[in-house]
This record gives structure tokens, C-alpha cells and sequence, in this order.
């Protein structure tokens, strides 16, 4: 039976059994044993100041109540003891004013905070949250944090140089929402991503889809769910990928690696 998602069980380990994510996804190309272990309550993803810093930028466009909250929840991470703020929550704070500060950005972002949306797409059951969601314009927007608006990465999977949304899966993220979302609504909504910078001062941008980027991310999520829903359900071995802390943590090694594996391993 699938669990009616709310938003206190929204992240807990019987949501994430009985729903893809799309960072579940994610994880589950990057590291199917970790991401098992992880479903099976084995292993626990470290938080990292980076993912704290990216909650607290976010839970300051939610609402005060919940900005409130977080700051009490996780006030010995973000304070020091003179009362003044670690540098990376000050950064932060440069980063939301530069965000509420500039028109667009706001206009991108107004709508109804985290709304919570099921739907079934290639045969999964799926989840999301979405940061902001105007009914009233049919679009979605999602606020995304950033070293630099402009740098380049070098992507396996499109194969090229991309920029941080293609990097980090976003466009994945958009071309799922947009369908759970028309799954729920009847319409198809117009997404964008507010990208703000960790530079000083930080770097804006609100950033739109050409629609043929999504047809790509829906082959793909196609083809590699095939795969990956039989690993969930416990038909196939996860693949270790020998990398990542959950692997490094539970490796034992069996045999010499000649030297120019360690490139290609």
C-alpha cells in the first residue's frame, strides 16, 4: 500500500521505500550499494556543512516560522559563541539578501512553498517537493545555490563541457516535476531555476528550459530505471562503486591494482 506523504514523513526511510525521488535517483547512478544501504537503514549520509548552509538558504524563503526554527534546531552549527555567525552562514546570509532584493528573482520564487506532489512515471511511484509553485501562472521555481554561475564541468553523461544545472541534475529535476506536476493538475507548468552564487558578492541569475532539454532527461531516466527498479526490489546486486565514504568505509581488499587502474577504476 503507498503511504499518504505528508510533510513530517516526507524524508523518512518508508517514504524513500515506497517512492523514487529524483535524489534518490541520483544516488542510485552514482551508488546503487550506498543507496541500498542506505534505504535499508545500514548506513546514515553524513550531514556536510555545505548540505546545512544549502538548508538554511532555503528554509529562509519558506516562511519565518520555519527560518525560526531551523536557526533554533541548529543554532551551535551557525553561532559562535560571541553570538556572531560562522563565515559560511554570513555568506549565506549576503546570498538570501541578494535573492529578496532583486525583483525577478522574487517574482520567480512567489507562489505556495513546498508542496508535495506524487505521481507514477516509468512504471515507479514518485515524490517530490516543490520550492515554490505559482497555481495561478502555471509555473515552478527552485532556488539553487552555486559556486560560480559560469564554470564549466565535464559531463560522462552528456558526453561535453556543461554548466552546474546539467552537472548537478537539475535539468532531471525539472523535466520530473513538470510531469508529476501536469499528472496532478491537468497542465503543464513552465519551471525556473534562481541561481545565486558563493561569491562576493554573489551572482544572480533566473534560469529558463528550452523544452527540448527534457526529452533527452525523460530517455534517460527511461533507461536507467530499468535497471535500478530491480535493484530496489531486490532482484539484482547493487553495484559498488568503490569510491564514495559508504564504500571506502566497508572496503577489504582482495587482490593489487596495476597502476593505471587507479585512473580508470
Amino acid at each position: 500500500m503507498i503511504m499518504n506523504l505528508t510533510a513530517s514523513n516526507y524524508y523518512t526511510n518508508g517514504s524513500n521505500l515506497n517512492y523514487m525521488s529524483v535524489s534518490q535517483f541520483k544516488s542510485f547512478i552514482e551508488c546503487e550499494a550506498k543507496t541500498m544501504a542506505e534505504l535499508k537503514g545500514e548506513y546514515k549520509r553524513p550531514t556536510n556543512q555545505a548540505m546545512l548552509v544549502g538548508s538554511y538558504t532555503h528554509a529562509a524563503f519558506e516562511s519565518d516560522d520555519v527560518f525560526n526554527q531551523f536557526l533554533a534546531e541548529n543554532n551551535g552549527a551557525i553561532f559562535k559563541k560571541n553570538g556572531s555567525k560562522y563565515a559560511d552562514f554570513e555568506q549565506a546570509d549576503k546570498m538570501i539578501e541578494t535573492v529578496k532584493s532583486d525583483r525577478l528573482s522574487m517574482f520567480a520564487l512567489d507562489g505556495e512553498k513546498e508542496e508535495i506532489f506524487t505521481g507514477e512515471l516509468f512504471g515507479v511511484n514518485w515524490k517530490i517537493k516543490v520550492d515554490s509553485i505559482n497555481h495561478d501562472q502555471n509555473r515552478f521555481a527552485d532556488l539553487k545555490t552555486t559556486q560560480d554561475l559560469h564554470k564549466r564541468y565535464y559531463s560522462e553523461k552528456y558526453d561535453g563541457w556543461v554548466s552546474f544545472i546539467e552537472n548537478w541534475g537539475y535539468v532531471l529535476q525539472m523535466a520530473i516535476y513538470r510531469k508529476i506536476i501536469e499528472q496532478n493538475t491537468g497542465k503543464l507548468y513552465t519551471p525556473y531555476i534562481v541561481a545565486v552564487t558563493k561569491e562576493s558578492p554573489p551572482n544572480l541569475a533566473v534560469v529558463h528550459f528550452d523544452e527540448s532539454r527534457f526529452d533527452f532527461e525523460y530517455e534517460y531516466a527511461e533507461i536507467e530505471l530499468e535497471r535500478i527498479k530491480q535493484v530496489k526490489a531486490g532482484e539484482l546486486e547493487p553495484r559498488s562503486c568503490g569510491k564514495c565514504d559508504y564504500c571506502r568505509s566497508v572496503k577489504e581488499l582482495k587482490d593489487t591494482i596495476e597502476v593505471g587502474d587507479l585512473l580508470y577504476a
